[in-house]
């Protein structure tokens, strides 16, 4: 996957979240009468700069596009005429003002409920929860999970999908539980009940691939070391490799599946390997030298082929998780509250100690993710929209001065005391806020960059 094509996908779902969010604070601005001097989108240099509107607001597209915001007309900020101030943000109630800035959040919510509605509709893919090889000496082997059991439900929650397993094991980790009851059925049609024991995940490891660190993984189906497809130009190209050809072994060691060559070919970038090739019947030896590529910020090979896959088979372990149009808004608004529920608590487990910070992303895992769920297809890049919409909508709900919560904070004192807090209460917050919202992007930013040279 290129960098550009991660960035292209970076900045489309930014600009999408952002200007939700942004719009939310608009509307409602607009329908309190309140005048909107500028919209927007980015920070630094303006690269696209109009204005129309019957109040001749000011629409901007700026250079990075890392955020965004809406500047109403606001005695706070400068002069304001006369005959306008009735429509100044600082002369509207506290509930209009409230209204204004929680308008923001919501509205990123509004989109995760109108994207998870689509994805509902359209039907989501996924793999069928049927297991493959459990891990020795893991959870999972200790509650007697054996390979070929398709899970069901987990704690009585209908399981249809593996992200559905993945999804419903994190939750439960997250709060915590030590066990889950877990209801699986073999391939013999029998049913049976496993005690998984989440008591000693690691909380590091929530950002990670779940139920492998449980020692649960999905079925594949075993694809046999025989070349479908070779790139042309590739290194495998230019080494020989003809379509048909089955790799019996590398470096005298024997293949027997496409992920083992897969594994043998990542691992040794640059480094020369001898092959042994059954073609047509005879054998035949090749050398290659597998080009060296960049992935999550480690060195990996690549020769450029792809496999025989029995497409039959693979869609045999696929499933689409589908509903009418009413029944995907019901889905759609429990899949937004569990998120923001599942949000909530990590950031509470954070605080207590009770999950680690690791598990913070920055925008260089954001660019990541958005790149890869945009590859996989637009319902795997909506999906994705939709949760870091929620994600939005929490972080700026959180009662941290500079973001929309720390401003509906003061209103909600405000409410109570029924006087605004002092212009030096409030710059004092906004410093704290600040150098809040700075720590936590360093942090996250650290995060980033450990995860990609630890890899």
């Amino acid at each position: 996957m290129s960098i550009t094509y991660t960035i292209i996908s970076f900045i489309v779902a930014l600009g999408v979240l952002i200007t939700f969010h942004e719009f939310g604070h608009y509307l409602v601005a607009r329908w309190n009468n309140v005048k909107v001097l500028r919209f927007c989108i980015g920070f630094g240099q303006p690269i696209f700069r109009k204005r129309w509107g019957k109040d001749q607001t000011e629409w901007v597209i700026a250079a990075i596009p890392l955020g965004g915001y809406v500047k109403m007309l606001d005695e706070n900020e400068g002069k304001v005429p006369p005959e306008e101030a009735s429509r100044s943000f600082n002369r509207q109630s506290v509930g209009r003002r409230f209204a204004i800035v929680a308008a923001g959040p919501i509205a990123n919510f509004l989109l995760a409920i109108v994207l998870y509605w689509w994805l509902f509709i359209l039907g989501v893919n996924g793999m069928k929860p049927i297991l493959g090889p459990v891990e020795p000496s893991s959870p999972a082997a200790q509650a007697q999970f054996e390979p070929g059991d398709t899970i069901v439900t987990i704690d009585n929650e209908p399981v249809a999908s593996w992200q559905d397993a993945r999804w419903t094991l994190l939750r439960y980790a997250i709060d915590q539980s030590s066990n889950v009851r877990v209801q699986t059925i073999n391939k013999k049609g029998e049913i049976n009940w496993r005690q998984l024991d989440l008591s000693h995940v690691d909380p590091d490891k929530l950002n990670e691939n779940f139920p492998g660190i449980l020692g649960l993984t999905s079925y594949q189906p075993i694809i046999q070391p025989v070349i479908a497809q070779v790139i042309e130009n590739s290194v495998g190209y230019h080494a020989g490799l003809q379509v048909g050809d089955e790799i019996l072994a590398i470096d005298q060691i024997e293949i027997q599946t496409w992920v083992e060559l897969v594994q043998k070919i990542r691992n040794n970038p640059g480094k020369t390997l001898e092959l042994e090739i059954l073609r047509n019947n005879k054998i035949v030896d090749l050398t290659i030298t597998p080009e060296a590529a960049t992935e999550n910020g480690k060195p990996i090979g690549k020769i450029g082929i792809a496999p025989v896959i029995n497409q039959a088979e693979i869609d045999e372990l696929m499933v689409t998780v589908t509903y009418p149009p009413g029944k995907a808004v019901q889905k759609a608004l429990e899949k937004t509250w569990e998120t923001t529920i599942l949000t909530l608590r990590m950031l509470s487990k954070m605080i207590t100690g009770d999950v680690s910070w690791k598990n913070v992303s920055g925008p260089i895992s954001i660019a990541d993710y958005a790149g890869q769920s945009a590859q996989m297809g637009l319902v795997s890049y909506l999906a994705f929209l939709a949760l870091i919409s929620v994600s939005i909508g929490v972080l700026n709900l959180l009662p941290i001065p500079i973001l929309d919560g720390g401003h509906l904070m003061y209103y909600l004192i405000e409410m109570i005391r029924g006087a605004p807090l002092s212009d030096k209460f409030i710059l004092i917050g906004q410093r704290i806020g600040l150098a809040m919202l700075l720590a936590l992007m360093t942090f996250a930013i650290y995060n980033d960059i450990n995860r990609l040279i630890t890899g």
